[in-house]
């Protein structure tokens, strides 16, 4: 991040400028890809533990128009790791945190405390929420102590200890998340464990016959790395997430664990019976893409029926023998564990991986038991925005450069300063994006879902279909999408979903008008 970014808008003054620039942005070749970080302590049998499942959030009130909804951030014990306690800090205490589970159209409030020690920021990432609740990040939400310079950012709103999100869910069903955002830090924020699934459920959904209650789940993969005394492991330029922004110079192409979570545990047991299961599936990881297949496959394959991408609900379903998700992606699939015998034990495997990183979890069918039939072969009605009908095309460039002398990352040649502004749409219209990329660069918009229509000049890829808020842009790769920008005018982002990219400034902002 250059030295005129950060003395219009760092944290801390001047005090960022040297720090950042010799540990964050240095070098010219080193640290462009993610790079591993090895735990310093021996790594846990795999498939030993049960997958938990967060549990959902209960409203604290409710009236004819809401529900409202308590949040706590703070600092507590949980062991992820088998006899261990790691402190985390969580939405509740909770490494996930909780569900919250919400009606489209159907307002939810939700008052959110900050017990930690550092500013917070929480992005419903997926969410048509107004400005003033999208969780832009220099929206600051201060602790109760310590001495904390806004971000010299004339429109940013900050709070101390408490703030409300509102959130009208003017929208499909979908599996959103909520995550931090808070500028500079959010890689290792997230890390700690501040992030949940938000589901929103409608009635076109309600009245499928797909798998429903202890069938339903959510898939909350990620990566982590553990400290000797099973503390988390993470390489902070600042290790009190004060003042300098990022990771150390090695890991600032983005930081890969060498311990994969589902819900929080590693390498998890699910006990099925031989029915099909809903699974809600999000990376949550901060730079790792998966690649996630069954193994052993169903007898004749295809054994993964993907029902909705990020905003909701296919139009029919895709079956796959896997699934490519990039940070920030949500694949909904219905998975038909009747396809295998009574006793089969089934792992999710990640090709993309190697050692232990190529296991994610293990599946163990128990019982026969009676299912729900096969899959609705239409599952929702879902419009197709035209291209030739778009107002603007716009192009976006997603590559490192030389920021204030160092090398760094940058949206159009630029690194993110709220001051400016790459793009203004007009509210309610449908424009086209073409996204280019020197490396890999999961690329998500805040309020605007879109739709892929071509990748490297050919047709959407296979796991582009539906309605997207993130998509994966691969190295030397032009993907053109086409969004409609609804909802609400105001600031929002968009940004590189590899939070040390988003964490040292490859991030923009566009202003609906």
């Amino acid at each position: 991040m250059s030295r005129t970014r950060r003395e219009a808008i760092g944290l801390m003054g001047a005090a960022l400028l040297t720090p950042l620039g010799a540990a964050a942005c240095s070098g010219s070749g080193g640290g462009r890809k993610p790079r591993l970080l090895k735990s310093r302590l021996p790594l846990p049998r795999p498939f030993a533990v049960p997958l938990p499942v967060p549990p959902v959030l209960k409203p604290a009130s409710s009236d004819a128009g809401a529900d409202y909804y308590d949040m706590t951030l703070r600092e507590a014990p949980a062991e992820i790791l088998p006899g261990r306690k790691t402190l985390v800090w969580g939405y509740e205490g909770r490494f996930p945190g909780p569900t919250i589970e919400a009606r489209a159209g159907r307002r939810a409030v939700v008052r959110q405390r900050n017990e930690l020690p550092v500013p917070v920021v929480t992005h419903l990432h997926g969410g048509v929420t107004p400005p003033a609740s999208d969780g832009y990040p220099t929206d600051l939400l201060l602790p109760a102590v310590g001495s904390w310079h806004d971000m010299h950012d004339a429109r940013a709103s900050v709070a101390r200890v408490t703030r409300q999100y509102d959130y009208p869910h003017a929208q499909r069903a979908a599996t959103l998340w909520y995550h931090d955002h808070r500028m500079d830090f959010t890689g290792a924020q997230v890390w700690r464990g501040l992030f949940g699934v938000h589901i929103v459920r409608d009635e076109v959904e309600d009245a499928l016959p797909l798998p429903k209650g202890e069938r339903d789940i959510p898939l909350m993969i990620c990566d982590r790395s553990f400290n000797a005394d099973g503390s988390l492991l993470y390489p902070s330029a600042d290790r009190n997430l004060r003042s300098v922004a990022g990771v150390t110079d090695d890991y600032r192409g983005g930081v890969l664990g060498d311990v994969i979570l589902v819900n929080g545990a590693p390498w998890p047991v699910l006990e099925v019976t031989a029915t099909a299961y809903r699974f809600r599936i999000l990376n949550a990881s901060n730079a790792r893409e998966y690649k996630l297949a069954l193994d052993p496959p169903p007898p004749g394959g295809r054994g993964i029926q993907q029902i909705g991408s990020d905003g909701g609900l296919l139009a029919a379903p895709v079956a796959h023998d896997a699934l490519e998700i990039v940070p920030g992606e949500r694949f909904d699939v219905v998975v038909d564990f009747s396809r295998y015998r009574v006793g089969s034990v089934i792992t999710l495997r990640n090709p993309n991986g190697s050692g232990a990183a190529a296991a994610v979890m293990r599946f163990q069918v128990t019982r026969a038991a009676r299912g729900d039939g096969p899959l609705p072969a239409k599952l929702a009605e879902v419009e197709r925005l035209d291209p030739s009908a778009a107002a603007v095309t716009r192009k976006f460039s997603f590559r490192s450069g030389m920021i204030d002398g160092h090398s760094g990352w940058k949206i159009n040649g630029h690194a993110f300063d709220p001051a400016r502004t790459e793009a203004r749409p007009r509210l309610g219209s449908v424009e086209k994006w073409q996204l280019t990329s020197d490396l890999d660069h999961p690329v998500h918009l805040h309020l605007a879902g879109f739709q892929v229509v071509s990748r490297g000049g050919g047709k959407p890829g296979a796991y582009d279909v539906g309605w997207k808020d993130t998509v994966a842009l691969h190295s030397n790769e032009t993907v053109t999408i086409v969004a409609r920008f609804t909802g609400y005018q105001g600031r929002y982002v968009m940004h590189c979903h590899n939070l040390e990219h988003e964490d040292m400034a490859m991030m923009a902002n566009f202003e609906v008008i």
